[in-house]
């Protein structure tokens, strides 16, 4: 005999009595919940390890990865025996676990199980096939039984009653699954089981070092321009997302900026929000102490933080600084077409008011109108930036100037050579301002400029480059002729 029950969504597609009736149930649902907590509860065994004193250390690294440092007191036996070490994150690697006791004594790992078999409703209805459960239904029926499947979207019962076969129940009808005890094998959070071997049983002090998945950080700048743009406000904070499955209450901080390397490619986590300008702007307090750290740079945070899972956390990297800034004026005709690119560029140094090595990161950029209200300029991505380097952060492109470059002759003289006569025209439509624009010429293979009508620097072998000055509403041209030799 085969019993189906109706859909709890055919019924809760009405109103009034659906709505009264969906209320029911989401409650009846939680208080299943909040059961089947206490059955898991019941069913766990006592843990072997005390773990009431607890000291997190935690490194992060710029690729979804974090070194962990644990230290903790343990309750071991005198001998062999095991200890459950809990509060590990799900993404850990259980390959690169050091072990420690710094209490002098000696205490050894002679066996690791990583344990990451969690409990869910999916797991237990698993193990209890063929076994005996009770299944409330939404109306308060109850029904007992042989648990034969529980795929998909009904619930398969036999031996509900002498003389009936089997009893398919809507899994969305049932609001309460009651079980006996929490099967063997499940547990509530990662965990990492060792057998130990201990000259002395009791209290023992370790210090257990991990690599866990699931971290990324990224730094975050704001710049804020002065009225003459000569000069910048400038505040750092970094971001760091933890998605490694645990939380870490309470632990000291550090970040590693620098490309370490890696034996398998890593996926990359998906960045979190920056953080908003006026938060970032409102940063007093100096957040990390920077220092150099084998080929990489390592900044630690001065105070003890709480990282949750799920969940990105923004801390200010350094003191707002004010430092000198230069505006230039960038065209690459071959690159750009017409349009000028704007650049803000300074020295990273300690004499222009800034100093320290700044990780890569976004900086966005603000300057404030005649009415005083704040107006976005535009952002640009710098890269790892060692101090006393030059710091360029790209804007957008002038509105008011315009280059046009034209190849006004091309020449053969020779079996190998041809001669190329190029002018490029630089107009400033300003009503007020002079323009000072670098121009750019890409040169390639062998090639020599025979005559110019203004002097210029060679950049590099490809690369040469006029800086060329147009008063406002005026027009200024460059000409010059280059050989090429194939």
């Amino acid at each position: 005999m085969l019993r189906t029950m109706l859909s709890i969504d055919q019924v809760a597609m009405n109103r009034g009595e659906g709505s009264a009736r969906r209320g029911r149930v989401g409650r009846l649902r939680w208080m299943t919940m909040f059961l089947l907590a206490g059955i898991v509860l019941a069913g766990m065994p006592l843990p072997a390890a005390a773990e009431e004193e607890r000291a997190l250390s935690l490194t992060i690294y710029n690729r979804d990865l974090g070194l962990v440092r644990d230290m903790r007191s343990l309750e071991v036996v005198t001998g062999t025996g095991w200890v459950d070490f809990r509060d590990v994150p799900a993404r850990i690697d259980p390959t690169s676990v050091h072990f420690k006791a710094i209490d002098g004594s000696p205490l050894v790992v002679l066996e690791q199980n990583y344990r990451y078999d969690l409990v869910s409703s999916e797991k237990i209805l698993e193990r209890y096939l063929d076994s005996d459960v009770k299944v409330i239904l939404e109306e308060g029926r109850l029904y007992e039984g042989q648990l034969l499947s529980a795929s998909g979207k009904h619930l398969v019962l036999g031996g509900v009653d002498p003389g009936e076969g089997v009893t398919i129940l809507t899994r969305e009808k049932v609001t309460d699954i009651q079980f006996p005890a929490l099967p063997e094998g499940l547990i509530t959070r990662p965990t990492l089981a060792w057998l130990l071997s201990a000259e002395r049983g009791g209290a023992r002090d370790v210090e257990v070092s991990y690599l866990t998945g699931g971290f990324d950080w990224h730094a975050e700048y704001v710049a804020l321009v002065n009225e003459e743009d000569t000069g910048m406000h400038f505040s750092g904070w970094v971001s760091i997302d933890n998605h490694s499955g645990a939380t870490y209450p309470n632990a000291d901080l550090q970040l590693v900026a620098g490309d370490i390397n890696r034996v398998a490619p890593v996926q990359r986590l998906a960045k979190g929000r920056g953080a908003a300008l006026g938060e970032m702007m409102m940063a007093q307090a100096p957040g990390f102490e920077e220092e150099a750290f084998f080929e990489y740079h390592l900044y630690t945070l001065g105070r003890r933080t709480t990282l949750r899972d799920r969940e990105t956390k923004q801390l200010a990297l350094f003191d707002p600084a004010t430092c000198d800034v230069e505006k230039r004026y960038e065209s690459n005709p071959r690159r750009d077409g017409a349009k000028v690119r704007v650049v803000l560029e300074t020295t990273n140094s300690r004499e222009l008011g800034l100093g320290m090595p700044l990780p890569q990161g976004t900086v966005r950029v603000y300057k404030r109108d005649r009415r005083e209200k704040l107006q976005f300029l535009g952002e640009d991505r710098i890269d790892h930036t060692p101090r006393d380097e030059k710091l360029r952060i790209f804007i957008g492109k002038a509105f008011d100037l315009v280059v046009e470059r034209t190849e006004l002759a091309s020449r053969k003289v020779g079996p190998r050579d041809r001669e190329i006569d190029v002018e490029i025209e630089v107009r400033n439509r300003k009503e007020d301002a002079a323009a000072t624009v670098l121009i750019q010429e890409d040169l390639y293979g062998f090639w020599k400029v025979l005559n110019a009508n203004m002097s210029y620097e060679q950049k590099s072998s490809s690369r040469i480059e006029f800086t060329v000055t147009v008063a406002a509403g005026e027009t200024a041209t460059v000409t010059y002729t280059v050989r090429f030799t194939r």
